[in-house]
């Protein structure tokens, strides 16, 4: 039985933690917010894990600066610009620290800034200046704060993404909570566009950082939306440790506990940012069974999300199984393709089209309606071992070239 339960509240679930949301002037369109802040009543152990894109942001650089002693207390994101490639990205993003800590009372060394938006784009500090005092004034631990939060931070997302869990650690009710965006630039290389986490569980800055990184290869490291790995990943995580159960510094059941509502929480998410992919019409999953290591299940399952012509047939709703064995054998990964079998499956029902890595005869209707759902899933069987892994994609539609054809413009 599952030790934790999701409950409402997003990260403003956990005590001690407020948000708000503001439009502050990055965007044009007045009528969406473009700036989120984060606060945290007391200091938190933290831990952040970022892009490997060679070509970072400049508010990753000053995050992993102020997480060097894995402490923090603030999160200060804006959307719309993502302060990468721009001749004073450092700087601002150290000046915007230094408005939050003065609003705040708290160090400037305390706050994470984060961005996400266009590349290469000029940015001012006065939108900081403008929106952060009132972001500021605005901060409330309800629901409606996180709310606010997520719908500041996003981009091409169609809607927020929130979620929170409640879970017991040592006889106490801890709770974590978390925000996401992302819905295009998304590639199994570290994890998300943003997320930040919290929670009131308390847990020292060794085990959060131990937890996070083990949680994100997982999680987000196991989406995909187009291949294209973001210069601004950021996934943050905060712990108050108001909660007041014994504090986690080793590795045993309670730290098990604890990265199990993590992990939990993290895959809600990695859900829900492959579903909202640009554009896109489906969420895929693949699931793969009897590999010979989990590593191997992992790279044939991201390499099968991964393909743009397995992703335009499920777009297509066409049963086009032979795209799903040729994404397994480019994955790099040793198996024998006659051991093979392969299933769609969603609400509408499962059909078998290929076993021992033959095609079988299928009922083509069935096929075309289980493939018309929203929710689908590939299920592969390698018959090589015992090990698996499950990856979450997205399809591939005309309406994702439209919305990154015109994206800066």
């Amino acid at each position: 039985m599952e030790n934790f339960k999701m409950i409402p509240g997003g990260i403003c679930a956990p005590a001690g933690f407020s948000a708000a949301g503001v439009h502050c002037g990055i965007r044009h369109n007045h009528s969406k917010l473009d700036l989120a802040l984060i606060k945290a009543d007391v200091r938190c152990a933290g831990a952040g894990c970022y892009t490997t894109n060679k070509v970072y942001g400049a508010p990753i650089t000053v995050d992993r600066e102020h997480l060097k002693d894995g402490y923090a207390q603030a999160i200060v994101v804006n959307s719309g610009n993502a302060n990468t490639c721009a001749p004073n990205g450092i700087e601002l993003a150290k000046e915007t620290c230094e408005i939050v800590a003065k609003e705040l009372g708290i160090s400037a060394d305390d706050v994470l800034p984060s961005s996400t938006g266009v590349i290469g784009q000029a940015m001012s500090i006065e939108p900081f200046a403008k929106g952060i005092p009132e972001a500021a004034a605005k901060l409330a631990a309800t629901e409606a704060g996180s709310h606010d939060a997520a719908t500041a931070i996003m981009t091409t997302d169609t809607h927020s993404k929130e979620v929170s869990i409640e879970f017991t650690i040592g006889g106490k009710t801890c709770r974590m909570g978390a925000i996401a965006k992302g819905s295009g630039m998304i590639h199994p290389n570290m994890g998300t566009m943003l997320c930040f986490l919290t929670t009131d569980c308390a847990i020292s800055s060794e085990m959060i950082k131990s937890a996070l990184l083990e949680t994100v290869q997982a999680s987000f490291n196991r989406i995909s939306v187009d291949g294209d790995t973001s210069t601004n990943d950021t996934c943050c995580v905060l712990a108050n440790g108001l909660a007041g159960n014994p504090v986690i510094t080793e590795k045993g059941p309670d730290y098990n506990a604890f990265v199990e509502a993590l992990r939990a929480l993290c895959v809600e998410l990695a859900k829900k940012m492959a579903s909202d992919g640009e554009g896109a019409t489906h969420l895929i999953t693949c699931t793969v069974t009897g590999a010979g290591s989990e590593q191997s299940a992992e790279t044939v399952a991201k390499s099968v999300i991964g393909s743009a012509l397995t992703k335009a047939a499920i777009f297509g709703a066409d049963a086009n199984w032979g795209r799903v064995l040729c994404a397994m054998g480019y994955s790099g990964e040793d198996f024998n393709p006659d051991k093979v079998d392969v299933a769609f499956q969603s609400q509408a029902g499962s059909v078998q089209v290929c076993a021992k890595g033959r095609g079988l005869d299928f009922d083509e209707d069935l096929a075309k309606r289980v493939l018309t759902e929203h929710d689908v899933t590939i299920a592969i069987t390698m018959g090589e071992g015992d090990s698996s892994c499950t990856c979450w994609g997205c399809d591939l539609t005309y309406e994702y070239v439209k919305i990154n054809g015109d994206y800066r413009t």
